[in-house]
């Protein structure tokens, strides 16, 4: 399927103007996220914390100072609303472009470059329907921005050759089927010095012998936490793309593992399991075995 991204006009959106996101089965292809389905069904309940911290950003917060965390969702949201603009700070994004966001989750980052740029195109990519019905119901495009949601996969993305300005994957890449495959794909939609920038946890170079496997989790799902710097950068090569901005943020990411063990809604439905899978998660970023980083790749 290919989606056709026509110029900005006034008043042009496929934006639904429902409220209430309708019930959609969950997606019977794509990774295992058990996360997502908790979240989707707490927010269709109306949790008030829940809503307060992902009905916007379902990603990891940074903060610039993390002993300023408080641990409440307000300022969750906050800090995950400062990743979410670090990472696209990496694409040099400008008025007046075409960007993808592969991975959208509930729309957050169109919302936040929606409100900050002006007019643009943008295509938010899910493998979920659920998620995308989401999407489409809560963000609206402003002025003659161009907002379009559409359901598919991050090996096959749904743009012309060389029709793109920006392609942005924040915290999503680990869930991909296939880094090489989306990586090649993302230089096929690039225009020309066009930039993917994206972030991800990178482990030690040392450690990948024993990361062969992707990570089961009870809580976080299928993730595959196997790319170092060193195999990003052989991977760039190889695609065609150069590595331009290399930056470990793990330490601002780090109240993450706080507030996530302090949502009494996600303990509740998860039990212990996700306290334990949080707390060892917490554990190897603060040994930094695995280092929350941001990458941006340009096209030559």
């Amino acid at each position: 399927m290919t989606v056709k991204v026509d110029k900005p006009r006034a008043n042009r959106t496929d934006h639904t103007s429902a409220t209430v996101v309708p019930q959609l089965p969950k997606p019977e292809w794509g990774p295992r996220l058990p996360y997502f389905d908790v979240l989707l069904s707490l927010l269709e309940k109306g949790d008030s914390s829940v809503e307060a911290a992902f009905g916007r950003h379902v990603h990891w917060g940074f903060w610039p100072d993390p002993r300023s965390a408080t641990g409440d969702a307000a300022d969750y949201a906050m800090a995950a609303e400062r990743l979410c603009i670090e990472v696209c700070a990496g694409a040099n994004i400008t008025n007046g472009q075409l960007v993808l966001d592969v991975g959208c989750g509930f729309g957050g980052t169109i919302a936040s470059l929606n409100e900050r740029f002006q007019h643009m195109r943008f295509v938010g990519l899910n493998i979920d329907q659920r998620q995308i019905a989401r999407a489409k119901a809560r963000v609206t495009p402003r002025g003659d921005n161009l907002v379009t949601f559409v359901a598919g996969t991050a090996s096959s993305l749904p743009l012309p050759d060389a029709s793109c300005d920006t392609v942005v994957a924040v915290e999503a890449i680990f869930h991909f089927p296939d880094r090489a495959q989306f990586f090649g794909e993302a230089h096929r939609v690039l225009k020309p010095g066009g930039r993917l920038s994206l972030s991800d946890y990178l482990p030690q170079h040392w450690m990948q012998p024993a990361l062969w496997l992707k990570v089961p989790s009870f809580h976080f799902g299928d993730f595959d936490v196997r790319y170092s710097l060193e195999r990003y950068r052989r991977l760039a090569n190889e695609v065609g793309f150069r590595l331009v901005i290399e930056r470990d943020i793990n330490a601002n990411t780090l109240p993450t593992f706080d507030f996530l063990e302090s949502l009494k809604p996600l303990v509740a439905r998860f039990g212990k399991q996700v306290v334990i899978e949080t707390r060892m998660l917490r554990w190897i970023s603060r040994l930094r075995l695995l280092c929350y980083g941001i990458l941006a790749f340009e096209k030559s």
